[in-house]
């Protein structure tokens, strides 16, 4: 989906697929939540479904949280930051500075509906079947099992209050791992003959 590499709001729908976080925490990361050189970011707030105001932690406890970033989503990120240095530099004492990570070419937070919309008219754009952008988030979890990461990791990684939450949400999956496991029983018996 070339078309949303080249988007302004990129950053979030790759965030959003490689982190598993939440839009809200999304849009509300700022910059001195990210160590770009340990490849670690952490979850600390959130901007309100009306765009209005920041909250302070996460949608639940363990939603405050720190989450281990890709060398690609490191890479990406460096490029964002790049970018909104210039754009501060190019608006002057106009530029709202809120430290996001997401935001506007004034610095201003991104409003929910706005990302959205833009995701929205991304994917008709690609002509590629919808998909809400929280399911992206759920298409991070989705991956992160079938690769055999461990439900205890990823639930961290969602920010679910207790690995049950994880578990029920995603027990769908389960059965083909069930397979995937009898036949790594399989070659691993074969192997030892």
């Amino acid at each position: 989906m070339k078309v949303a590499t080249e988007n302004r709001l990129y950053p979030a729908f790759h965030l959003a697929i490689t982190t598993g976080m939440r839009r809200g925490e999304i849009l509300g990361l700022r910059w001195k939540d990210i160590d770009l050189e340990k490849g670690i970011l952490y979850v600390r707030q959130t901007l309100s479904r009306d765009g209005k105001h920041f909250l302070n932690g996460a949608k639940t406890d363990a939603g405050v949280r720190s989450i281990q970033l890709a060398n690609e989503s490191i890479v990406m990120l460096k490029k964002q930051k790049r970018l909104i240095a210039k754009e501060k530099l190019s608006y002057g004492p106009g530029y709202t500075d809120y430290d996001l990570v997401i935001c506007t070419s004034k610095g201003t937070p991104v409003i929910p509906s706005n990302l959205k919309r833009t995701y929205q008219r991304l994917i008709k754009e690609a002509d590629i079947p919808v998909i809400r952008f929280h399911d992206l988030r759920h298409t991070h979890a989705t991956m992160l099992l079938a690769q055999g990461v461990h439900a205890k990791v990823i639930s961290e990684r969602l920010g679910h209050s207790n690995i049950k939450t994880t578990l029920d949400i995603y027990s769908h999956i389960l059965p083909n791992m069930q397979e995937d496991a009898a036949n790594q029983i399989d070659a691993l018996l074969s192997n030892t003959k």
